[in-house]
């Protein structure tokens, strides 16, 4: 329990929505363990592809990012393969395919007849791979369209592992990891494009921002609120806190979050990385029910302030409650 407003945010941010910093050290000593296995595998079967280990072990996802919240259940990295001379071809419908040269031997038993390679079969190699680590004999090894998804029975959270190669530079000195997409073709990425924005506007705003996200996050979670997605969601966020202040009351921050995507959700959200276009699909329906739902928040949040000027807590906390829900701290 808590007295003040700001004290309970602060007690739900670190208690309830943030990770648990005693598991953050366990969660990455356990993926650095894994990427030195994975690129052992080359030592121990003559077949594997070659890992690329000037790139290796790239960090991808919102825990990368900073932005993950309670529960921690998965962590996503790319292992990035050396393409032995391969090139790369994107045909009128943004499909890409990977032609391998005959000299690179162990990638072109993954191709198909064409000698294009196949993300699927590099996907399953490496789900092969990693089934044969005694330590994951007992683990629940799948693929799951662009990644390798490896569950162990000792930790709370899933590994997606993505393959990838990096691209040489193009005309404007620009790469990309190109990525499995599902159908056996590939298609581009780059998370360091994501992983620079958020950390350079959480800066350019006193490094208040990514706490903000990840309580709007924790919002999205309940179920008056539509999914949108998170990726999608963070975007929106991160262009709102480009172009403005973080507020010295949290309460105020929040309230002015929520207007914004009242409205911002009915608006284009564009690709930072200049690969997919535009984020915002989602149908009309899941609009308005976001928007209503933003709103209602919003209104929430301005009836706390209002209570609080004339100093009542408890009502305050209440109104915090319609909001996140009956994790959020009672009034003492």
């Amino acid at each position: 329990m808590a007295k003040s407003i700001h004290a309970s945010i602060n007690e739900f941010s670190k208690n309830c929505v943030d990770l648990d910093p005693t598991k953050l050290g366990t969660a990455r000593s356990s993926r650095n363990w894994l990427v030195d296995k994975i690129e052992n595998f080359e030592k121990t079967d003559n077949e594997f592809p070659e890992i690329y280990k000037k790139e290796n072990n790239v960090q991808m996802g919102s825990f990368a990012r900073r932005t993950k919240i309670r529960p921690l259940d998965d962590i996503d990295f790319i292992v990035v393969f050396d393409g032995k001379g391969s090139k790369y071809v994107t045909n009128s419908y943004g499909e890409i395919t990977i032609n391998v040269p005959e000299t690179a031997t162990n990638l072109s038993r993954l191709t198909n007849d064409e000698n294009s390679l196949n993300s699927i079969k590099l996907l399953n190699k490496l789900k092969s791979s990693l089934q044969n680590v005694p330590q994951y004999s007992a683990a629940d090894i799948k693929r799951n369209f662009e990644a390798i998804t490896l569950k162990l029975t000792s930790y709370d959270w899933n590994f997606d592992i993505v393959p990838a190669f990096i691209t040489a530079p193009d005309s404007s000195q620009r790469t990309y990891y190109l990525i499995p997409d599902g159908q056996g073709k590939w298609k581009k990425t780059d998370p360091r494009i994501d992983a620079r924005r958020a950390t350079e506007i959480n800066q350019k705003r006193d490094g208040k921002v990514l706490r903000i996200i990840r309580l709007i996050k924790y919002w999205q979670k309940r179920h008056s609120v539509p999914n949108i997605g998170s990726y999608l969601l963070e975007n929106l966020l991160l262009n709102y806190f480009n172009n403005n202040e973080v507020s010295a009351s949290d309460q105020v921050t929040l309230r002015d979050v929520f207007s914004y995507l009242r409205n911002s959700i009915y608006h284009s959200c564009n690709d930072p990385k200049e690969i997919q276009g535009n984020l915002n699909l989602l149908n009309l329906d899941v609009k308005d029910r976001f928007s209503e739902a933003a709103a209602k928040a919003s209104i929430c949040a301005q009836n706390a302030i209002n209570f609080m000027a004339k100093d009542d807590h408890k009502a305050a906390h209440a109104e915090w409650k319609k909001v996140f829900g009956s994790e959020f701290p009672d009034y003492e």
